[in-house]
């Protein structure tokens, strides 16, 4: 590996990576297409602002984790009305006690609060907005800058690692994590 490879080997090796690899051109076209088909329940758009962002970035990095990995350093997903008003956010265990006692949430589940009190305009749609996470471990001191990570959606991670020749393993899920050069 070269110097240029720094940023794959520091991810290889972090707690509950299975797999790490770069996805090329092609394979993030697929990923591409798939993502701007991607609906919630309900038909709700998601737009994955991560995704987005990581195309437009040198290289990126795909890493298949097990459940020993870390959990994101802050929220994957928000419900976003059209005028940008979050009605709606992801919760960590580590974060679920500021909303605990709440009385302007609603649990949509274990991982995701509602705010009742945040309602969009009229005729407005909301839709989820999964924004780009930072990661930390790649950064200036090792060749990294503009780094961003995201979650591919279900049916792009599963196209992913067969594009890898991975097993469908319902236990593992893919992280993007993408980076100009420094």
């Amino acid at each position: 590996m070269t110097d240029d490879d720094l940023p794959l080997r520091i991810v290889e090796k972090l707690r509950g990576v299975v797999s790490a690899f770069y996805l090329d051109k092609d394979i993030l076209d697929e990923v591409k297409k798939e993502e701007s088909t991607v609906r919630a329940s309900g038909d709700i758009t998601v737009i994955n602002e991560g995704f987005n962002q990581a195309l437009t970035r040198d290289r990126v990095i795909c890493i298949v984790k097990d459940p020993r990995f870390r959990p994101p350093p802050e929220p994957t997903v928000k419900l976003v009305s059209t005028d940008g008003k979050v009605m709606g956010i992801e919760v960590f265990p580590e974060t679920a006690k500021e909303y605990q006692d709440r009385n302007d949430i609603v649990w949509l589940s274990d991982g995701f609060v509602v705010f009742t009190d945040i309602m969009p305009g009229k005729g407005e749609d909301e839709k989820f907005i999964m924004p780009p996470v930072s990661f930390p471990e790649l950064n200036e001191s090792n060749g990294c800058k503009n780094v961003v990570s995201c979650s591919p959606a279900p049916t792009c991670d599963k196209m992913i690692r067969q594009w890898h020749g991975l097993e469908d393993n319902g236990k593992l899920a893919s992280i993007l994590v993408a980076y100009d050069r420094v």
